[in-house]
């Protein structure tokens, strides 16, 4: 792998990242709006995504939007949020080919372009507000993923998780808001908002491809004007994860399933921004993060006690996350090996074949991420949020880096939080 070229300038208040990447033969757009989490505007934010899919100004509806799309020789537009650490992000992504392999096909990244300014720039609006139909039937689909968050019963663990260990702190709030939140939220006041959020929020242009720099940036300049800049660049504030020597929290909750959920939720005091984090990450891949991990192998293999062990990081918000599928009678036992693995990993007890796995098992995932023009920068982003330069291949060397005291270091700070249980009543075997 060759090191990433990244070319930051500021564009009236945003922050314009190029690219230049010969390895693609697409070019790739994606536009971040970050924003804290707050309760209100987390439902607000949760419905644009839907809204301005749907069509622009210019093509009002999802199907002639599909049709210019399909024109640019099958391009392809996709908005979502989500959250990362203690920031809500909003983000679309334009994949268009590369005119260089195409005849006749010079204006396809500028109309692009000018495609992707549209979706966020130009929405269908009626009067002072978006669209009503597009509207009530986006806020529809919106009510409906909420609800059916309930009978996913993997995310509705997590969900639960986060709500009792991280009450009070912006990190709790769900990603798709809130219904008693979506029934107050209209045409016209989602319009006001969604025209603060483009004056307010935090807003980052990435370009990628085979394309020199000049050249990108100029195509970029040309299109996109800041509604104002009066925001410029909002410096991080750092995300806290709350330690304490109390107690671990446990709440059991029981609903009608056959399979139990036990998650775990601990405090690692490190995030992206730290330099133990490598360690973090070295640790979370012997102890859940792949199918060689302790959890994986004491927990599914020797005895059987779950469907699924697995555990991963939230890297901005400082949070292990511990998941696991068990049979409701197996609790107390798969609750107790779990834990047991964690005091293996404090006291060491891990090979040194098992770290050096390890550690070539997150270099081999880091450079499959790297392959990808969208986990390029997903990757580079993390930069943003975390206000720390750090290019790839220095990543990579990092982590290579790691020592068996390093993990041991890191593995100290760690704290056990909460455990969540959802389970079956006594005697229910409903699925």
């Amino acid at each position: 792998m060759r090191e990433i070229t990244e070319i930051v300038k500021d564009m009236d208040g945003s922050q314009l990242h190029l690219i230049p990447n010969k390895k693609y033969k697409t070019i790739t757009l994606v536009i971040k709006l970050k924003a804290p989490l707050t309760k209100e505007t987390i439902t607000k934010r949760a419905l644009l995504p839907y809204i301005l899919k749907q069509g622009t100004e210019k093509y009002p509806t999802k199907q002639k939007l599909q049709l210019k799309l399909d024109e640019l020789y099958g391009a392809s537009i996709s908005i979502d949020g989500a959250k990362k650490g203690e920031n809500h992000i909003i983000s679309l992504r334009l994949e268009i080919a590369n005119p260089k392999f195409l005849k006749d096909a010079s204006t396809i990244v500028d109309e692009g372009i000018h495609l992707l300014h549209e979706v966020l720039f130009n929405p269908n609006i009626e009067g002072s507000g978006f669209e009503p139909t597009i509207f009530n039937r986006e806020k529809d689909t919106l009510k409906q993923k909420i609800h059916a968050i309930k009978d996913d019963k993997m995310s509705y663990a997590n969900m639960r998780l986060m709500d009792v260990m991280c009450e009070g702190e912006p990190y709790q709030l769900h990603v798709h808001g809130y219904l008693e939140d979506l029934k107050d939220i209209t045409p016209e006041t989602l319009y006001t908002y969604y025209q603060e959020m483009l004056v307010s929020d935090r807003i980052d242009i990435y370009m990628q491809g085979d394309m020199d720099e000049q050249l990108m940036e100029e195509k970029i300049t040309t299109v996109f004007e800041r509604l104002t800049s009066n925001n410029s660049i909002v410096k991080k504030t750092r995300t806290s994860s709350v330690s304490s020597d109390k107690q671990p929290k446990e709440v059991i909750e029981t609903d009608q399933i056959q399979q139990a959920k036990l998650h775990i939720g601990y405090r690692t005091n490190v995030t992206f921004e730290d330099e133990a984090y490598y360690a973090l990450h070295v640790f979370n891949g012997i102890f859940g993060g792949f199918p060689s991990s302790k959890l994986f192998i004491n927990v599914r293999e020797k005895n059987s006690l779950a469907y699924y062990a697995a555990s991963r990081m939230e890297s901005h918000k400082g949070l292990l996350l511990v998941f696991s599928g068990i049979a409701p009678s197996d609790f107390e036992k798969a609750r107790e090996i779990i834990r047991e693995q964690m005091v293996a990993m404090k006291q060491g007890d891990f090979t040194t074949e098992a770290l050096e796995e390890t550690k070539a098992l997150i270099t081999n995932q880091l450079l499959e991420t790297m392959d990808h023009p969208q986990g390029t920068i997903e990757f580079l982003y993390q930069q943003v949020l975390s206000d720390k330069q750090v290019e790839p291949l220095t990543f990579i060397e990092k982590i290579k880096q790691v020592t068996k005291e390093d993990v041991l270091h890191v593995a100290q700070q760690i704290q056990e939080d909460t455990l969540y249980l959802l389970t079956s009543a006594k005697g229910d075997t409903h699925e």
